[in-house]
């Protein structure tokens, strides 16, 4: 299929899209007293940019477990299901992600090398989970080590197609073979486990993490205050300085060019014309 890099303006809406998911999160959150943070780039973006990094087509938010599972629950009652809908791999067969995503109806946004995955993708938001990790550094490098393999099974349909090197693609060709039902119970046992303490660090276990030290002080989940995103008010981490220093160093400098990169998709749909700025 033709790769296709949107243009600035369907960038934008893109972005319009996202930012609409992010007020139904908030929205939700607010009626049913669920603690949420914008965080990663979101939150870079709201500091650095007052919004989207210009070239950011994404969003990010994150609950600590229990609150993750508050808001999955929620959604089935409060989400607008004429407009959004939610994903997890629960809800969805074929899904091959450790986090949720929340996807705008009447939308497509097929990214390049998963154009084949048996599921609907509209323009969406990344929605995770932070589970507990141990506060012992070298049993955090072994938990990581965990997560890296459970984390390359599940994208194995993908990086049968993605990677560049040919025993690569078999090597994803053996691991999809692994039944999905396996997989995910091996990861819900997983969680529940990691979960059974409070611990001072966490993590989103299937992604990576900065620094190497394997997780985040769950600290800096726990605080919040009002950040201003696109002219909007969101929630996200009080410690925005000690947060995003660790995570991307010196925040406030620019990239070079060459890193300011947008994900190719093979097919955009962007449905009823969005909000504002002449969309």
């Amino acid at each position: 299929m033709t790769v296709h890099h949107l243009t600035d303006d369907e960038l934008r809406q893109v972005q319009l899209i996202q930012l609409e998911m992010l007020e139904e999160v908030d929205r939700i959150c607010r009626v049913c007293g669920i603690h949420y943070n914008i965080i990663a780039g979101t939150l870079l973006g709201a500091v650095r940019h007052q919004g989207y990094i210009p070239w950011d087509d994404d969003a990010d938010v994150a609950f600590l477990r229990e609150e993750y599972e508050k808001f999955r629950d929620a959604c089935e009652k409060e989400l607008d299901h004429g407009r959004f809908y939610f994903q997890d791999h629960r809800n969805t067969p074929g899904y091959r992600w450790g986090y949720g995503k929340l996807r705008r109806r009447g939308t497509k946004f097929l990214r390049e090398y998963q154009e084949h995955m048996p599921y609907e993708q509209g323009i969406f938001i990344d929605i995770f989970p932070l589970d507990a990790v141990s506060d012992v550094k070298w049993i955090r490098a072994w938990q990581n080590f965990h997560c890296f393999c459970v984390r390359k099974i599940m994208w194995a349909p993908v990086g049968k197609i993605a990677s560049g090197k040919k025993w690569l693609r078999w090597w994803y060709g053996c691991l999809e073979r692994i039944p999905a039902e396996k997989l995910y119970g091996h990861y819900g046992r997983l969680v529940k486990r990691w979960n059974q303490k409070d611990t001072e660090w966490v993590r989103i276990l299937m992604f990576p993490t900065p620094n190497g030290e394997y997780g985040y002080l769950r600290k800096w989940y726990e605080k919040s205050e009002k950040i201003e995103f696109e002219g909007e008010m969101f929630w996200g981490i009080q410690d925005v300085d000690g947060y995003l220093s660790f995570k991307f160093g010196k925040y406030m400098e620019l990239p070079p060019p060459e890193q300011r990169k947008v994900h190719p998709v093979t097919e955009l749909g962007l449905g009823d014309p969005v909000r504002g700025e002449n969309v």
